[in-house]
């Protein structure tokens, strides 16, 4: 059996559907891991997502973890549930209501406490040792942030081969992107960094996608970025983005023409990229 088989149960299912024992049992076992002086803040952004909260909390109540920890959430403006998870589980929660990833990671940011921040999404979850295993890396003399990997839940439309293959070929690709250009590879369902350098630098506001890359490219002039492929490490999500391409292999080929194009950036160091007015939210409205 899978570490997130149980957490199964409930992804997927509106609040309604989750019998009260897990909701009790989650809120729990959170309290329990509630640190007065976290080394690592962990904070759950989230817009409509009560049907996939509770599953990412559960998943994070039963972490392994030496380090002192806080978790807290954001809400930006969901229109569902998903407040009031956050409220059921005693997880202190913050309301942003400016729409989208920038703002909503950057709220979680401005309010953590610890020396970490593990800015995580809420459709998402953690293996027990996730949180350890990425502070134990940025505690390394020289590291200022962490990125790990992430899989995709099996399911009827997807064969496990095919997402086999999919996931080693993405995963090569960010790997040898890490050593010359690791703001490339870094995802923000799996990215930790010192929150006083990223207060410093600040998360973009200003753009639909890649606001986690742009703070990695500030980032890497403090220091390394650790590139971890450890599978104790490995998160689990929904399709998002892969399914936006219609089938794995439309997502593959996208991703490998992608890919040559930049084939480039796998042997030199960028400092400075320019944006793409697709890219921009005002130029959107």
């Amino acid at each position: 059996m899978k570490w997130y088989s149980k957490y199964l149960q409930v992804y997927e299912k509106p609040l309604s559907e989750v019998p009260q024992e897990i909701i009790d049992e989650v809120r729990e076992k959170i309290q329990k891991l509630q640190s007065d002086k976290p080394l690592v803040t962990v904070s759950l952004i989230g817009y409509n997502e009560e049907k996939h909260l509770l599953a990412s909390l559960w998943s994070l109540s039963e972490m392994q973890c030496k380090y002192p920890v806080e978790i807290i959430g954001v809400n930006n403006d969901s229109k569902d549930r998903t407040e009031e998870i956050f409220q059921l589980t005693g997880v202190p929660y913050y309301n942003e209501y400016q729409h989208s990833c920038g703002y909503a990671r950057r709220c979680g940011l401005n309010h953590a406490r610890g020396k970490y921040h593990i800015n995580i999404d809420s459709d998402t979850m953690y293996p027990p040792k996730y949180v350890e295993i990425l502070v134990d890396a940025m505690e390394k003399p020289g590291y200022v942030a962490a990125t790990s990997l992430w899989s995709y839940i099996p399911d009827k439309d997807h064969s496990w081969l095919g997402l086999k293959f999919y996931e080693f070929a993405r995963d090569t690709q960010l790997f040898l992107q890490s050593f010359k250009r690791p703001e490339l590879s870094v995802r923000g369902l799996v990215f930790a960094y010192r929150a006083d350098l990223a207060k410093e630098i600040g998360i973009r506001v200003d753009i639909i996608r890649g606001e986690d890359g742009s703070l990695a490219l500030g980032l890497k002039k403090h220091g390394k970025i650790a590139f971890i492929r450890n599978r104790k490490a490995r998160a689990v999500t929904g399709y998002g983005t892969v399914g936006a391409d219609g089938s794995l292999f439309n997502s593959f080929k996208v991703r490998l023409l992608k890919g040559l194009r930049n084939i480039g950036g796998l042997f030199t160091k960028k400092e400075k990229y320019e944006d793409e007015d697709s890219n921009l939210i005002n130029k959107k409205k």
